[in-house]
């Protein structure tokens, strides 16, 4: 029997303080195949960053250039510096069998899954919009403004919830980052990905 497996390009968003970044961190350590892209960015290397490894660091006329030739799969401006996540950059790794993720909020999200419908996009939620105002408030990180704007974002990023192929309750660490498994397990088997050759002895 041989076998062919292509990878996938992996979208995962949900609201700040739902739990999203350890579950994706418990994703990757579980799985070796799935990879982060290397986004381009217009901002400066800091201290310890290498160039085509962190970040694909680009001036802002290449960055242009880039726009020019519709390369990117999403791009935004954040902190006045422009970030994009390159199509050449995803389709080489899933062209070699791994998987890409791309841990982005609604906004980009939306843009990739326009351009790349068979994205495997995935929505985290809170169990509630007062567990998730306790997270937050738990991380002792913000100030009450900033706790008041991320409620406020998240409920307008959960009015995006349909646009995804899946969604997840993070009610309880375990449950759900063994949901997030299964589902990445499921759409590995999916024969649009996976291509088997049986032998005839």
């Amino acid at each position: 029997m041989k076998e062919h497996l292509t990878g996938m390009l992996l979208v995962i968003s949900g609201p700040s303080g739902v739990g999203k970044g350890t579950m994706v961190k418990r994703l990757m350590d579980s799985d070796p195949s799935i990879v982060f892209s290397v986004s381009a960015t217009t901002r400066a290397p800091r201290e310890g960053e290498v160039n085509h490894q962190h970040y694909h660091f680009v001036t802002e006329a290449e960055y242009d250039q880039l726009l020019e030739k519709d390369a990117f799969l999403e791009h935004a401006e954040v902190h006045a510096h422009r970030y994009g996540t390159l199509k050449s950059e995803v389709e080489e790794r899933i062209a070699r069998g791994q998987n890409v993720l791309l841990d982005i909020d609604t906004q980009g999200a939306l843009q990739v899954m326009e351009k790349a419908p068979e994205a495997v996009s995935i929505f985290i939620l809170p169990p509630s919009f007062q567990e998730l105002e306790r997270r937050l408030r738990g991380r002792q990180t913000e100030t009450e403004a900033d706790i008041q704007r991320r409620l406020a974002n998240a409920r307008h990023e959960v009015k995006q919830l349909p646009r995804y192929t899946y969604a997840l309750v993070n009610d309880d660490l375990d449950r759900a980052c063994e949901a997030l498994e299964c589902i990445v397990k499921a759409e590995k088997q999916k024969t649009t990905r996976l291509s088997i050759e049986l032998e005839e002895k």
